[in-house]
């Protein structure tokens, strides 16, 4: 009698499976793969694919040939923690939970937030996220970690200060602390610093998690945040080194007659480039690419901390400033969708989004329901070419707490409103349309416009204990 129950058990367990597999499989079908992945302070103007001449990214080059390449997408915050705030959440740098970067429990996702990986693993998705996370930690700002906010897997940096470090000696799965072979020069209590010996590189231990998780989630739909840390700089090693650049060799541009630090940072974004292709490689193996969209951008413009030479390679493409600008140069970012079968190859798409569209996109994509209060606008139909029905954004907003508090707001997609030293001081106006560089102010010739955006920004944000305007006379743009 108990080899019977045992057998009628394990028959039943088998069917069991086989209906989670089945099911796994109809869900994989009806709903695409989702990978987001995201350099870390990498310009609009260093793919080859948006014009760079010296730095070789042909993997990524690539992907925009059998993809869709975006001209006008924007990041969520002209710094890393506020952008990836934005992203996850779906509001904008007003309403966003974090809004610049700073230590504790003010760089933290808290419970009622909802971010865009719980709305997906809510219907049925597999997440994880692999690399830097940056909205929360150990301790007083736990309530952000990873897996308390929608991930079902993570790997890599809590820390965003201790992500500076390629080759830091532990690393975080899940909630454990993972011990690396590397030793570090440590600085502070974040793990920062820089390796006196260098073994092993995280990123590369990023793009090998990246594709095992994916290899094994083949049976389901998957929602994967790759948020790499290339090529961002070690700033500690630049302090004390004089070169941010780490990177385990300088590839092809070992024999350039260039600095180290210029030759460090274009290894660093060639080596970020080949992890791409290694991903959009094994989708092909493995027969999903199909029924997977694969999304490559950036988190915030250029930066300069590893002391390269910005004239070398022109990160901000054509436009003004780099990263802690408002200016398009620190938040216009490179943006590419991949999607066999679905997405036309070799488009273009001026259409005007930023990161917090991504969560209405993947509701649309997973059939899941977007929650309330969202800023966020859904970009597939764009994706799939149908421009014809893609709803645009009147205003798009951002802000900044550094050095002075700014705000800017696009209008219409053309217009770029910057406001600094005062919450009355008058509004620098940008014509986009006519001056993609924002060199000349034109408010005094559009007074209607600058009355539209003033209006705008008087009300675009919600008060924040955490994140109050400090007003600075005499601030620059």
């Amino acid at each position: 009698m108990n080899r019977f129950f045992a057998g009628v058990t394990l028959g039943l367990l088998v069917i069991f499976s086989l209906l989670i597999i089945f099911n796994g499989a109809a869900l994989a079908a009806d709903r695409p793969n989702l990978i987001w992945i995201m350099a870390d302070d990498l310009g609009y103007g260093e793919l080859g694919c948006y014009g760079q001449k010296e730095i070789q990214t042909p993997q990524l080059d690539k992907m925009a040939r059998e993809g869709l390449q975006f001209t006008r997408f924007y990041a969520g915050a002209t710094v890393c923690a506020p952008s990836r705030s934005v992203l996850m959440t779906g509001q904008h740098h007003g309403h966003t939970r974090v809004r610049g970067n700073r230590d504790g429990r003010a760089q933290a996702l808290q419970p009622e937030d909802i971010t865009v990986a719980k709305v997906l693993q809510d219907a049925g998705y597999r997440t994880a996220l692999v690399g830097k996370w940056g909205l929360g930690n150990p301790g007083e700002a736990e309530t952000g970690l990873p897996r308390r906010q929608g991930f079902d897997e993570f790997f890599g940096y809590l820390d965003q200060r201790h992500a500076h470090n390629h080759y830091t000696d532990f690393l975080w799965r899940n909630e454990e602390r993972i011990s690396l072979p590397n030793e570090v020069h440590a600085i502070g209590n974040s793990g920062a610093g820089y390796a006196t010996n260098a073994v092993q590189y995280t990123d590369d231990l990023f793009a090998d998690e990246a594709k095992k998780f994916v290899t094994e989630n083949t049976q389901r739909p998957f929602f994967l945040y790759w948020s790499m840390v290339i090529p961002h700089a070690n700033n500690e090693r630049a302090r004390d080194l004089k070169n941010g650049a780490e990177v385990p060799d300088l590839a092809q541009y070992e024999n350039k007659d260039w600095p180290e630090p210029d030759r460090g940072h274009a290894a660093m974004i060639s080596r970020m480039d080949r992890y791409v292709g290694e991903m959009l490689e094994l989708l092909k193996q493995l027969k999903i690419e199909k029924n997977t969209l694969v999304i490559f951008t950036s988190d915030n413009g250029p930066h300069q901390e590893s002391r390269h030479d910005l004239s070398r390679f022109h990160p901000s493409g054509p436009f003004s400033g780099i990263k802690r600008s408002l200016k398009d140069g620190g938040i216009r970012v490179p943006f590419i969708a991949w999607w066999p079968g679905k997405i036309e190859a070799g488009q273009t798409s001026e259409h005007v989004a930023y990161f917090g569209d991504w969560m209405a996109t993947a509701a649309a994509l997973g059939h899941a329901e977007m929650p309330a209060e969202r800023d966020s606008i859904s970009f597939l139909p764009a994706l799939l070419g149908q421009n014809d029905q893609q709803t645009q954004h009147e205003f798009l907003y951002w802000e900044f707490h550094e050095q002075g508090f700014k705000q800017a707001a696009l209008y219409q997609g053309r217009w770029k409103g910057i406001r600094a030293n005062a919450p009355d001081a008058p509004i620098v106006l940008f014509d986009l349309q006519n001056d993609v560089a924002e060199k000349t102010d034109v408010a005094a010739k559009h007074p209607e416009i600058v009355n539209k955006i003033d209006a705008y920004l008087q009300q675009a944000r919600t008060a924040s204990a955490d994140w109050k305007p400090v007003w600075r006379p005499n601030t620059k743009l």
